[in-house]
């Protein structure tokens, strides 16, 4: 097989830097990685990108009852106890939950099929104010829609909606985006390409008000949810 064909080292790259590439399949391309400087460049690229999403997910410490059921499934073998410190701790829960993420749904962001390679986009993971990730919001980079997803219901009273806004990176006020549905998935039309729109800015954010925002609007009160906005490519 020749790793280096654009497509597929894009590909295997992105497996081994989600975590995904197993067995011999994953020997052969750590093999591949030890004398390849342009295989370790894409899985480093790769890491680089997840990280923003790792980062974003706040450290969780699920009940013992869940650790011992993954544990079973995962490791059963007299190597468990181990192998499975390497898992502890919240950030590589966090991690781990991109990864879950991304490999089970990689709609979420927009990634196309698992032959072909990651499309540049703009991804944000918003939290509620106890840090429980609620919503999940990409676009290709030179897109012009937004896909959210609800990842747990968001409370939104009769009458008002959930306005997202972009926080821009140097301090200035935030703009609107589009409403957040209240569960399930909508897809927003942008005012303008992700690009454009996203290039400088750092954070999204969720208020709730009386009605969608128009350009020039500013938010009417607290946030309910916020979180980074990130570029993967």
């Amino acid at each position: 097989m020749n790793y280096l064909v654009p497509e597929r080292l894009e590909r295997l790259a992105r497996e081994y830097a989600l975590g995904t590439l197993s067995g011999a399949a994953r020997r052969r391309f750590e093999r591949f990685l030890r004398r390849t400087p342009a295989a370790l460049r894409a899985v480093g690229a790769w890491q680089e990108r997840l990280a923003g999403l790792a980062g974003a997910v706040p450290a969780m410490q699920p009940s013992e009852s869940v650790w011992k059921a993954l544990e079973r499934r995962l490791f059963a073998s007299s190597a468990a106890p181990r192998l499975w410190g390497l898992f502890t701790g919240g950030a590589l829960a966090g991690a781990l939950l991109c990864a879950v993420l991304l490999r089970l749904n990689p709609g979420l962001i927009g990634m196309e099929p698992e032959y072909e390679a990651l499309p540049a986009s703009y991804v944000g993971l918003l939290s509620d104010t106890e840090g429980a990730p609620t919503v999940l919001a990409s676009s290709r980079r030179h897109g012009r829609q937004l896909t959210v997803k609800l990842l747990q219901p968001l409370a939104v009273p009769p009458g008002s909606v959930a306005q997202l806004w972009a926080l821009p990176k140097d301090g200035s006020a935030a703009f609107p985006v589009g409403v957040v549905p209240g569960t399930g998935s909508a897809t927003v039309a942008l005012a303008d390409t992700s690009e454009k729109l996203f290039f400088n800015v750092s954070r999204l954010a969720v208020s709730i008000e009386a009605a969608p925002a128009r350009a020039g609007d500013k938010p009417s009160g607290g946030f309910v949810l916020s979180g980074p906005c990130v570029k993967l490519w």
